[in-house]
This record gives C-alpha cells, structure tokens and sequence, in this order.
C-alpha cells in the first residue's frame, strides 16, 4: 500500500487559502456589501452554500480520485491575475470579481489534479451567482423587458375591456397610470429562477438536453408569469385604485410570482423526465 505524505500538500493549501484571502479582501468585502445592500443580489449569500453542497456531494467521488497535482493550473492562475489587474485599472467590478474563480480553478487544478476540478468544475462555475452581472448587461435586458412586459399587460388588460393606453413602459388607465419600473421588469426573477433552475435540473433530469432545456425554459416561465402580475396589478388599480394596487399586494405579489413560476419550472421538470422515461 502507497502512502501519501500531505504534509506539503496541506502548506499549500495553507500558503494558497492566505494568499487569496488577502489579495481578494477587498473584492471579498464588496460583494458582501452588495448582498446586504442590493436586494437583487441577495441570492449571493446562498451561491457558495449551494457550491459547498455540490461539493460534498461529490465527495465519494474526489475520495477515490489520485493525487495527481497540475503544473498546468498555473495557467489558469495567471489568467485569473491578469483578469484581477486588468479589472482594477479598468474600474470593471465584475472582471476582477470573476477573476475569483478563475484562480480557484487554477489552483485546484495545480494543487489537486484535473480530475479533481472536472468533477468539481459544476460548483466551481455556480459561484458565478453569488457576482452581480455588470450593469451594462443588466440595463441591456432590462428595457426590452419592461417593453414586453407593459405590451402583454396592455393587451391583457384590453381583453378584460378595461380601456389602456400605452407608452413605452407606462401604461394609462382611465383614472390612473401605471409605471413598469425596473424592478418590475422581471429580472429578478429570471436570474432568482436560473439559479434554482439549474440546480434543480442537475438533479432530476439525466440527459444534458433535458437539463438544457428545462434551464431556458425557466425565462420564459418567469417572464410571462411576471407579465401577468403586472395585469393584475393593472386590473386592480382599475377597479379598486391605486391605494390597493400599490399596497400590500404589490409586495406579496412578489412572492406569489415567483412562487408560481418555481411551481411552473417544477411541472415543466416532471414532464420532461417522463419524456422516454422507459428508455431511461
């Protein structure tokens, strides 16, 4: 029987870990700000409670896995470094935040072997979740959907013979207007959805098709879904004004939104796995 010295393994994981602790720091910091701070990126809490789940449920399978350390991820780390720097001369948030898990590949590739972060590599890249997505990004989207989302409104609220009139993002009743803010314009949700999704895709379907699939339907559900919140929404400010629009069911309406499209992804998962489930 080969026996395994550690020893140095663990004074570079030591030597590593304090290293990235204190280069990343400050990084670190701002992304624990912003979760606290920004309610749109709350779900970065949960992202690495989720990877360490990942994790440990793939521990049978690193256990049995040799020790075969990488030169190679040395690469990867210096990628992840050049990325650091160019994010700080850049001001570019999200390119030295990514940097983060750039070096983390790097470096269990370097101190543990391919095969570890192969098996590893679905956590690794979930933690993409826990960094906000560049503004730039986010104010690209988020326009096309408040567009779509005060049209399905506007026309939902038309077959319910409530006279609208809408403009861009602002949608006119008789005695009120309503406004699909950005924070109504569902992206929230797709990406609150996507991270639930892909979880639960990995876990109940097989094949890579289904899982692929079952991950884009989650934006659809979710932006259709929050279209019809803003119906309602629209329709009650119709019928009963403004106070009760805005009041608490536009808060809960929140909850019940995602509750529904999380049910809806969940019906979509089941009837996927039933597809060529003899073939199975």
């Amino acid at each position: 029987m080969i026996k395994v010295n550690y020893v140095p393994l663990v004074l570079k994981l030591g030597l590593c870990t304090a290293a990235l602790a204190v280069l990343y720091y400050p990084i670190l910091r701002g992304l624990v700000h912003d979760w606290i701070d920004l309610p749109d990126d709350s779900f970065g809490f949960l992202a690495p409670l989720v990877s360490a789940y990942l994790i440990w449920k793939r521990s049978a399978n690193l256990e049995r896995l040799p020790l075969s350390p990488g030169n190679m991820g040395i690469l990867l780390v210096i990628l992840g470094l050049f990325l650091l720097i160019l994010g700080n001369l850049a001001a570019e948030h999200f390119t030295s935040r990514i940097s983060l898990l750039v070096v983390l590949a790097g470096l269990i590739w370097y101190l543990l072997g391919l095969q570890h972060l192969r098996v590893i590599s679905f956590a690794v890249a979930y933690l993409v979740f826990m960094i906000p997505f560049p503004s730039i990004l986010l104010d690209t989207i988020t326009f096309p959907l408040q567009l779509f989302t005060s049209t399905v409104a506007a026309n939902s609220l038309q077959l319910l013979g409530i006279p609208v009139l809408r403009e861009g993002n602002i949608i006119h009743l008789a005695s009120n207007s309503l406004e699909v803010a950005d924070a109504c314009s569902g992206l929230r949700s797709i990406i609150s959805l996507l991270a639930l999704g892909i979880i639960f895709a990995y876990f109940s379907q097989k094949f890579f098709w289904k899982r692929a699939l079952l991950v884009l339907a989650c934006v659809p559900i979710a932006v259709i879904v929050n279209a019809l919140r803003v119906s309602v929404t629209g329709t009650l400010a119709h019928r009963c004004g403004m106070d009760a629009a805005d009041g608490f069911f536009h808060g809960f309406s929140g909850f019940l939104v995602f509750g529904a499209s999380f049910a809806l992804m969940v019906f979509v998962g089941l009837f996927l796995s039933q597809i060529g489930k003899t073939r199975d």
